[in-house]
């Protein structure tokens, strides 16, 4: 919908409206953000507001990012005036923001239950690429991945989601664009959490994300990863139908139960059938399987070999993760010759084998560093916190 005709047919809802204004409670009025197609028009069609009119709404909403319903100037005065009344337009709450030497952005959130969870934004030449988390903590206990280690608090819900790509678009100047010009081209849901324990919240979001009046993200350009939740990755294919990850990382059901322990759950056979019967997926839209690198443990000639054996009959690539250590990390990552050679075999194998370039570790927002700084500090806020109280009491 072009400006200028949003502008001349906004003009004859004027006055289209007798819902009273009177503003409500701050704390009780509702934000739009996250809503879907189905849910806006639910909420507002109780108000009048239908139609056209809404399609108005989700216009501002999600093309145009509007951040206050006097700003959106294409909807009638009554209309903007009621909106204001009974409803928000919130992002998440930035607690910190910071900027890699790399040019990478990092935002830790916090929601209204003072939860937290990390955004982060990778800039390159030819894309822009934003990490969106899933869940406040993790699922799972991957052994490699620092996130992993903190407890799983709770799910996100659709506006938790959404409202991380809104505010990144906010603070990237992003609003609306050209998907050429776009800062924000792609988004992958490797942050926080396991997306497939939380697929409802997560298909709501990728709905709004897809819409091509809203987000207007193509479902090449959205990756969702998953450590192997076998009897979802069906039904995220035929529901959603984003590019698939899978954090792999070994080859044998011993090694990956250390690494991964949901391969107890699901070995490797099951996922790697689940992988090869997952809808839509072809020589020209790949799966990929994301390859930690940990000295010793799955970096051998004979592991590579292995894989290129695994990955035989499914439409693949593969990425190679140097590992990302921390203080009292289990494990060490594999030496640069090592890598290599690990790549080279898999390529020569037939599988693209890139070696992913580690982006905003000065800032610990590389692969499996999310959030681990930010809980560490939070907790050390609450005991304080806890500790005037008592002084005080």
């Amino acid at each position: 919908m072009s400006d200028a005709a949003a502008t001349t047919e906004g003009a004859t809802t004027e006055g289209a409206t007798t819902e009273s204004t009177a503003p409500v409670d701050a704390a009780v009025r509702r934000n739009l953000i996250g809503l879907t197609r189905e849910q806006l028009a639910a909420e507002l069609a109780p108000h009048g507001i239908d139609g056209f009119r809404l399609r108005q709404v989700w216009h501002w909403l999600y093309h145009r990012g509007g951040r206050s319903f006097p700003d959106m100037t294409t909807l009638s005065k009554p209309v903007r005036a009621l909106l204001e009344a009974h409803y928000t337009v919130d992002r998440p709450e930035v607690a910190t923001a910071q900027l890699s030497n790399d040019g990478t952005r990092k935002w830790l959130l916090r929601f209204p239950d003072r939860q937290e969870i990390e955004t982060v934004h990778i800039p390159q030449e030819e894309r822009g690429t934003l990490c969106v988390s899933s869940q406040v903590g993790c699922t799972l206990t991957c052994r490699f991945c620092h996130t992993g280690t903190q407890r799983l608090v709770r799910n996100l819900g659709a506006p938790e989601i959404v409202g991380q790509v809104m505010l990144a678009r906010d603070h990237l100047d992003d609003w609306p664009s050209a998907e050429a010009d776009r800062a924000i081209t792609n988004v992958v849901l490797m942050g926080m959490g396991e997306p497939l324990y939380n697929f409802d919240n997560v298909k709501a979001a990728l709905q709004i994300m897809l819409d091509k009046e809203g987000l207007a993200l193509s479902r090449r350009r959205i990756t969702l990863s998953t450590s192997g939740v076998v009897p979802m990755i069906r039904r995220c294919g035929e529901e959603i139908g984003c590019n698939l990850a899978i954090s792999l990382h070994a080859v044998t059901d011993e090694i990956r139960d250390e690494l991964v322990p949901l391969n107890r759950k699901y070995p490797i056979a099951e996922l790697m059938e689940a992988c090869r019967t997952y809808p839509g997926v072809h020589n020209a839209r790949r799966i990929t399987f994301e390859y930690v690198m940990l000295r010793g443990v799955n970096d051998s000639d004979a592991d590579a070999r292995a894989l290129i054996a695994l990955l035989k009959d499914v439409p693949a690539k593969v990425n190679l993760i140097p590992f990302n250590p921390w203080p009292g990390a289990p494990y060490e990552c594999s030496t640069a010759d090592r890598i290599k050679r690990f790549s080279d075999i898999v390529a020569n194998g037939g599988y693209s084998s890139p070696v992913r370039t580690p982006r905003g570790r000065d800032i610990l927002a590389a692969c499996g560093q999310l959030k681990s700084a930010s809980v560490k500090k939070r907790r050390s806020e609450i005991i304080a916190e806890e500790a005037a109280a008592a002084a005080s009491g």
